[in-house]
């Protein structure tokens, strides 16, 4: 139940707080006032999307704030503790519309999401308003409505489960037979891939090798003489290194009689000459290594030409030729394997398939039946709203099966979608003598506004809705008719907080609690207020709607007159 509603700086509000009651709430006003402002700032904070041209002229932020009572062992209690929220503080919802269009969302005290927001709210309140009756002329709504009246909605979710399992399974069908009818042709540039891979032969790291060989090859005759000169220097020439050396060891030697720590020194000279010998037998193998061949170097780039070929091809580079061996194989053995994995997809598709058919039969045997139950219901609803004699039915009608589409989606020749393999359209003869019609083709303003109501009424009995907001719910209807909707909004407020925007006194004479929307200007600047009105001020706010202008003792005396002579809710 909504308890607080709080308004800041949103429209031509400044600031406004309103408490509300149990029962039947009766919001008046003259037209203008701001009534249809303190519906929008309700589905706002139910989650409707915010727009910074909701804020008040010269506010940087607009701030809406609602207490919700939350009834214990209710589905928004356990959505809420679910979350993370404890449902015996109430629900307390808040948000901060701003210029910069960064709007904030807070519940409980805590920053939320739009999502979470819309999760709780989803099953908090329910608001009636032209979007109401303008979305009943869609006749997609009208098997959403039997459903939620025949309490449906689960079979027709398990449903909806089964025909999602189904699209991607269909969607991976599709593809494996895309690859069969392109098999021959892929199957064969794949092999030659393969073939030419193989003749190749690629190693890891081989261009890497390659090019370091062609450099010596291009460079052998400068490196032949390189080592030549060195080992000429080192070991064969007059005066070599290695002469040198042996020559200092033996004059270091002869002097160890005058100084004995020359002999280490000596020692260490000698070292050096069998160091100097080894560095030369490496030359030596170095230089039997270099090769003059010209036509190994052709043969080398050549060999490099065909890597380089492969690599532009493959990927770049020498690694990714090798993963595309690889990866031509793997494809090579699922093309084998083909046949195998559309025969599995094509049973997994017959078992949803069939499931999703069971469902859909099952869904609709019991619209049938519901939609039998639910035409008594309006019909008997509209009866006590001044439509007596209406007749109401509900068209419940196959699915045709489209022109193109998946044949898994088909039941005994009807299409099946996530809402089972039927359509709904709600049918009305307001007159005797009339033939049933579609309700969007023939409904008037004033009976599309109590076909709402009446429909309202019924699913608000199976709804764990505790809050009910009507606003236009008096478009197009007057005298008697205004008083049997009167009588049906004081019943439903048996079992529900019901909110009702009226210009009617029909209906406002049946209200617990009545709220005056009033608009003023002050300092230039319009500003919106809403008072409670004690039982005098009623009688005053009555025979104002009564007159549509300042009451006069007339209409004050029908005013009370009404208010005195309510008549017992339905």
């Amino acid at each position: 139940m909504l308890l607080e509603l709080s308004i800041r700086n949103f429209a031509i509000i400044a600031d406004l707080n309103i408490r509300f009651g149990r029962g039947l709430t009766v919001l008046s006003g003259e037209t203008g006032a701001g009534k249809s402002i303190i519906i929008n700032a309700v589905n706002l904070l139910l989650g409707s999307r915010a727009s910074a041209t909701l804020i008040r002229t010269g506010a940087e932020n607009a701030e809406l704030e609602a207490l919700f009572e939350v009834p214990q062992q209710s589905r928004v209690a356990r959505l809420m503790d679910a979350a993370g929220y404890d449902p015996a503080e109430g629900l307390l919802v808040r948000r901060i519309i701003s210029n910069a269009d960064r709007h904030r969302v807070y519940i409980n005290g805590r920053l939320a999401t739009m999502q979470a927001l819309g999760e709780i709210t989803a099953h908090l309140a329910s608001i009636s308003g032209q979007h109401a009756h303008q979305g009943l002329l869609k006749e997609e709504a009208h098997l959403l409505v039997l459903d939620q009246f025949g309490g449906l909605m689960d079979a027709r979710r398990q449903c909806g489960d089964q025909y999602d399992h189904l699209l991607p399974l269909i969607r991976e069908e599709q593809e494996l037979l895309r690859r069969r009818e392109r098999q021959h042709e892929q199957v064969a540039l794949l092999q030659f891939q393969q073939q030419e891979l193989a003749a190749a032969r690629p190693a890891p790291g081989e261009d890497d090798e390659l090019e370091k060989e062609r450099l010596r090859l291009k460079n052998g005759t400068a490196l032949y003489q390189a080592l030549e000169q060195c080992i000429h220097g080192l070991y064969s020439a007059d005066g070599a290194v290695v002469e040198q050396l042996g020559a200092m060891a033996k004059t270091l030697g002869q002097m160890t009689r005058v100084d004995e720590r020359l002999g280490e020194r000596a020692g260490q000279l000698e070292s050096f000459i069998y160091q100097v010998e080894d560095l030369t037998e490496r030359l030596r193998d170095d230089l039997k290594q270099v090769d003059l061949d010209p036509q190994r170097l052709e043969a080398v780039e050549a060999r490099l030409d065909t890597l380089n070929k492969l690599k532009r091809k493959y990927g770049g580079s020498l690694a990714a030729v090798l993963e595309r061996a690889d990866t031509i194989a793997e494809q090579l053995a699922a093309f084998e394997t083909l046949d195998e994995a559309i025969e599995r997809v094509r049973d997994d598709l017959q078992k949803g398939q069939q499931a999703l058919c069971r469902s859909a039969a099952e869904l609709t045997k019991r619209r049938g039946s519901a939609a039998e139950a639910l035409a008594g219901r309006v019909e008997a609803e509209l009866a006590d709203l001044k439509m007596a004699g209406t007749r109401f039915a509900v068209d419940l009608q196959p699915l045709p099966a489209p022109r193109e589409g998946s044949p898994h989606l088909l039941c005994d020749g009807r299409a099946v979608t996530e809402t089972g393999a039927d359509r709904a359209v709600f049918m009305i003869a307001p007159n005797v003598g009339e033939d049933l019609k579609p309700l969007a083709a023939i409904a008037s303003g004033g009976e599309l506004s109590r076909v709402v109501l009446a429909l309202k009424a019924i699913l608000a009995h199976g709804e764990a809705l505790d809050t009910v907001v009507f606003d236009e719910v008096d478009a197009g209807i007057g005298g008697g008719t205004a008083d049997g909707v009167g009588r049906k909004l004081a019943a439903l407020a048996r079992h529900h907080q019901v909110l009702c925007i009226t210009h009617l006194p029909q209906i406002a004479r049946y209200a617990d609690h009545h709220m005056q929307i009033v608009k003023k200007v002050a300092k230039g600047r319009t500003h919106t207020t809403i008072t409670p009105l004690n039982a005098e001020e009623r009688v005053a706010e009555i025979a104002r709607m009564l007159s549509g202008d300042a009451a006069t003792a007339t209409t004050l005396a029908h005013a009370r007159e009404m208010l005195a002579e309510r008549p017992a809710a339905n």
